[in-house]
């Protein structure tokens, strides 16, 4: 891992993090008397904006309400840590043990629940590990000293930035539909239906999809079929591409959803500023075995690039499945697999400015977990119970980078 620019210290309480441009910055905060690990990436392009993406992990077992207020007091200390508004706050993830029962638990103001415009806010039962009530992962950005120009409606947050416009959307779902397959469709068509009014399509604007399901074993296969028979007919085929994407068990606070949506959509881009990444050395396209999402896809701005890693397993070039039964090692092949994809940009793991990793079997928690604190050091990360498509795969795990950048001929993020 590049070290360069890692800043592993912890901060204290009274500390700053210091500033430097075009580079991702790694900080531990130090959350004092609250039982949790608070982490912050931090870049600043030359173009001056700044990102920061932040995960908060509790570290005990504690009542489901002191466990919101320690998520939310460890929140407020990283934020304070590298003095961010919680007003920066464009996305927010929250990943609870008990989704259908916790959602009522979690309204807080700092979380953005209930939505009060500024945030998109997703709520997704996934249960973070080693056998805790919360994870959270925040994403902020910072103009200093103009304010973010952000609307909200109907779960989508849109901050206009000069000629681009960037859209999260939270929590999409069909409950009157039955069955996966008709689920996504619906949920297709709404989602396509919202874009279009507002000028976008699937195929031109949307970067970056998370389908969560109920039960992956039972779903999985509906919603494949449901997605791929939109996309055919929608200009997403194997001669043009895909979608960016994670497809993951992933409980709805509706229980009546099978299925459900999280997406991000950029208007305003040019035809150039996208491009999709591959390692054929590694992996093989997901068309191979009949699904269809890109493996990365990098959306390039004046001074930065933003690299979606799709969700990655440990896979080889022809699709096969490696080292079944060995968690550690299929960690490390999906680590080496995904830093195949980033070398595309000139990145390595060094530019990850946070992870989601997903465990088939909560067991392997503490070895995952042990595993990626000696790996990556201090990188954002959450870890979850989220089994994934395929039953042999014991853990994926998705990733966003940000590269620093020279291009002028695009807009500034």
């Amino acid at each position: 891992m590049n070290t360069s620019t890692n800043l592993s210290q912890f901060l204290q309480w009274s500390g700053k993090m210091p500033l430097a441009e075009a580079a991702v910055e790694y900080l531990s905060i130090d959350c004092r008397d609250t039982p949790a690990i608070a982490r912050v990436t931090r870049f600043c392009g030359a173009g001056g904006t700044m990102e920061y993406h932040i995960t908060v992990r509790l570290t005990a077992p504690v009542p489901e309400a002191d466990a919101v207020c320690h998520l939310t007091r460890a929140y407020q200390y990283a934020l304070a840590a590298v003095d961010v508004s919680v007003s920066s706050a464009v996305f927010r993830r929250i990943f609870c043990s008990d989704v259908v029962n916790q959602a009522h638990l979690v309204k807080h103001p700092v979380l953005g629940i209930p939505a009060t415009g500024g945030c998109a806010v997703s709520l997704v039962g996934q249960p973070p590990l080693p056998a805790k009530k919360f994870s959270l992962w925040a994403y902020h950005i910072c103009d200093p000293p103009a304010d973010l120009k952000k609307s909200f409606e109907n779960g989508t947050v849109s901050l206009r930035r000069g000629g681009l416009t960037h859209h999260w959307t939270a929590g999409l779902t069909d409950c009157v539909a039955v069955g996966p397959y008709e689920q996504t469709r619906r949920v297709m068509e709404d989602y396509d239906a919202w874009l279009r009014a507002k000028s976008m399509t699937m195929a031109t604007n949307v970067v970056r999809t998370w389908w969560f399901m109920q039960n992956v074993d039972a779903d999985y296969q509906g919603l494949v079929e449901a997605r791929r028979d939109f996309f055919s007919s929608h200009g997403l085929t194997t001669a043009s591409h895909y979608i960016a994407s994670t497809g993951i068990e992933g409980a709805h606070p509706a229980v009546a959803a099978r299925v459900s949506l999280d997406s991000y959509a950029i208007s305003g881009l040019q035809e150039d500023q996208v491009t999709y990444l591959a390692a054929p050395e590694h992996l093989c396209p997901t068309h191979d075995y009949g699904v269809t999402f890109e493996r990365a896809t990098s959306v390039a701005f004046a001074d930065r690039k933003h690299v979606y890693v799709s969700g990655t397993a440990s896979i080889d070039h022809t699709g096969r499945m490696l080292f079944e039964g060995d968690v550690v090692r299929q960690l490390d092949r999906t680590l080496e697999n995904i830093e195949a994809l980033l070398k595309n940009v000139s990145a390595n793991l060094g530019d990850l400015a946070m992870i989601i990793v997903y465990l088939r079997d909560p067991a392997d928690g503490a070895a995952v977990d042990a595993a990626l604190n000696e790996k990556m050091g201090t990188i954002p990360y959450v870890l979850v119970q989220a089994p994934v498509c395929r039953p042999v795969w014991l853990i994926e795990i998705e990733g966003i980078a940000i590269v620093p950048a020279s291009l002028p001929k695009f807009p500034h993020f």
